[in-house]
């Protein structure tokens, strides 16, 4: 608690000392955190630059949740009583800092989490959009397109972290939970993009492949090092005023990397708290609920697609995810496969309110044999209340088959409803 107390008391210090920079809030190149951060994917591309001087913006989430809902499996073991109550209020600080020209900074911490009620720093990165600070003109020409990525940062695999939410950020989610199978990672790395004016965009990146970093000998593999690819080749173009059309493929591929966190990285938790849990589980672990990890950590390689379509106030979102890996001591591979359609209505004198619906599922090969399949069905919408506060409600189903006896899971089923309100900017 005293701890706590002293990074608070050392937050509004350093906001009252930043109070003259944060007055600024614009910044080049950037996702605006609120409702206008809504469709959006990679930062923008702008040539245009309106740096005169360092300037800080401060930013943060808040987000709460009330949660209605049931679970039941085949018996064999027994489930957690749950009822309906509040969740735990969930908070992140941003800062985002632009130090030169094309030049800005991201650090993200979670004040709050599920799985962390301490504050924590998630990570942060440098983002590079022009090479002036170096020596005026340096690659202008290249640099009029490429943006680079460097820090400790989550990686730009698939599109679907675009839109998940991530702790307290939940602007961009317009259901209350993230997909089963939840792609996200934190590693050390950059990423080199290149986007043009007519669409075409691409993204090459390397990272550690570690999600917490040591210079340690890994004891079952004998290797310090690792690295894992990444890359993203899309089309995204505004065709008109009311059609917008996007399609992106993605690729995640590690090599000797022993742990692989790309399904297991979110420390933040599920939205939806002790659903499918056995009676023991306590407030922070486990914490994934209602998600799905395949038991894969070696030499994974995983691909997304993702179509992206908007026409007026009628949006499609899809996602299709193929993962091919192995876990410790295993020889034989085995697959998973994702997938997720997303259908919305927005509408309002600003788009502020939406209807939707989404379906996702998940088949995968266990470890011990079984062919499981999970699918959750959501129907829902929101309300922008204004650019900075949306509020949800959602029915959620999900479903469990395949799960041999003894199993937790088998025949497993979790439903009922969940509001979440949102505040960010």
């Amino acid at each position: 608690m005293k701890s706590l107390q002293q990074f608070t008391l050392t937050i509004v210090f350093m906001l009252a000392g930043l109070s003259v920079f944060a007055q600024k809030r614009q910044l080049d190149n950037f996702r605006y955190p609120d409702q206008r951060g809504v469709g959006v994917f990679e930062a923008p591309k702008d040539t245009i630059s309106t740096f005169d001087g360092v300037k800080v913006r401060v930013g943060g989430s808040s987000t709460l949740q009330f949660q209605a809902l049931d679970h039941e499996n085949a018996g064999d073991v027994e489930l957690k009583e749950i009822g309906s109550n509040f969740n735990l209020a969930t908070a992140n600080l941003d800062l985002d800092v632009a130090l030169a020209k094309g030049v800005r900074m991201h650090l993200r911490t979670y004040l709050s989490s599920r799985h962390h009620p301490e504050p924590y720093v998630k990570g942060g990165y440098f983002q590079i959009d022009n090479l002036d600070f170096i020596s005026e003109g340096l690659a202008e020409n290249l640099m009029k397109y490429a943006t680079i990525k460097i820090g400790h940062m989550e990686n730009n695999y698939g599109d679907a972290h675009f839109r998940r939410s991530d702790n307290a950020q939940a602007m961009f989610n317009p259901f209350v939970g993230n997909l089963i199978m939840d792609s996200f990672t934190t590693e050390v790395g950059a990423e080199v993009y290149y986007q043009t004016p007519g669409g075409f965009l691409a993204m090459l990146g390397m990272s550690n492949g570690k999600l917490n970093q040591s210079v340690a000998e890994n004891s079952n593999t004998g290797k310090t090092g690792g690295a894992a690819l990444l890359a993203k080749v899309g089309f995204d173009k505004q065709f008109n005023d009311d059609f917008r059309f996007r399609l992106t493929g993605s690729l995640y591929n590690t090599g000797y990397v022993h742990s692989n966190y790309l399904y297991t990285a979110d420390r933040a938790g599920s939205r939806y708290y002790f659903v499918m849990e056995d009676p023991d589980a306590g407030a922070s672990s486990p914490f994934r609920s209602g998600r799905f990890a395949p038991d894969m950590r070696n030499a994974i390689t995983a691909i997304m697609f993702n179509p992206f379509l908007k026409y007026g106030g009628l949006e499609f979102f899809g996602t299709l995810e193929l993962v091919n890996g192995k876990d410790r001591g295993d020889d034989d591979r085995r697959n998973a496969t994702q997938i997720a359609g997303e259908l919305l209505y927005r509408f309002g004198a600003t788009e502020n309110f939406y209807l939707g619906t989404r379906i996702n599922s998940v088949s995968s090969e266990l470890r011990n044999g079984d062919d499981v399949d999970i699918t959750r069905w959501n129907l829902g919408g929101g309300w922008f209340m204004t650019k900075n506060i949306l509020a949800k409600l959602e029915y959620v189903r999900q479903t469990y088959d395949g799960y041999s006896t003894g199993s937790i899971l088998r025949d497993g089923k979790f439903d009922g409803f969940m509001v979440e309100a949102v505040i960010s900017f």
